[in-house]
């Protein structure tokens, strides 16, 4: 049930908090390359922020045979448990989650990452003592652009809509936030441009956590309370 005493920053996790973006983008061209699917690295980049279903329909096509898509999927999934143990935080995200906890702020991770991969985002971001919740890509029947992550984020959290913020790095984030509603600041730090967030209707876009981190009474975080 919601409070509506209460408000939050919902945070999209790979490429916001997590420097990911490019581990998933040369993971998901390893594995389409070992199916013989020949798919530029550019074309991979702008598609992550989707979740592997649409990846893959943006990437190969919707009319395919989709026989091979778990295959294709482990082969990602195995290529980038690789870089677990070397995952690192995009510059003062943990500065960024505090700062927002001091502010009497709900921190929710709206991430759609697989379970066992958010385990590993968590251990290196290190902000366990100031999140309030965590979603996966188990929460959502859809992934983004669909809005269900948010939906369950907000579900979870007791938070509602109109008493939150979205930080994400990909237009597919500002996209799912638009669908409900809630103001989304782009990232630039996980390779997206700043006139391409904005065109989707960021309200804002910093460079990186830091960059937000130094603007925080200024931005739309800062007016939440």
């Amino acid at each position: 049930m919601a409070d509506d005493t209460r408000r939050g920053v919902l945070f999209d996790v790979d490429g916001t908090l997590i420097d990911t973006t490019y581990l998933h983008t040369v993971s998901w061209w390893e594995a389409l390359r070992q199916a013989d699917h020949r798919v530029s690295m550019a074309r991979i980049h702008r598609s992550i922020g989707m979740g592997s279903d649409k990846l893959l329909d943006h990437l190969l096509g919707a009319e395919r045979d989709r026989d091979a898509d778990g295959r294709l999927r482990d082969a990602h999934d195995a290529l980038y448990a690789e870089y677990w143990e070397r995952l690192a935080p995009l510059p003062r995200a943990r500065e960024l989650l505090h700062a927002c906890a001091e502010r009497g702020l709900r921190v929710v991770l709206a991430t759609s990452a697989a379970e066992h991969e958010v385990t590993a985002l968590r251990a290196a971001l290190d902000a366990d003592d100031v999140i309030d919740t965590v979603t996966s890509s188990a929460d959502a029947q859809e992934s983004k652009p669909a809005p269900d992550i948010l939906e369950a984020a907000l579900d979870q959290s007791g938070l509602t809509a109109d008493r939150v913020v979205f930080v994400g790095d990909s237009v597919w984030d500002v996209a799912a936030a638009g669908k409900l509603d809630i103001p989304c600041i782009g990232l630039t730090c996980g390779g997206t441009g700043r006139a391409e967030l904005a065109g989707a209707g960021a309200v804002a876009v910093y460079e990186d956590p830091a960059d937000l981190l130094d603007a925080l009474p200024e931005s739309a975080i800062g007016t939440l309370g």
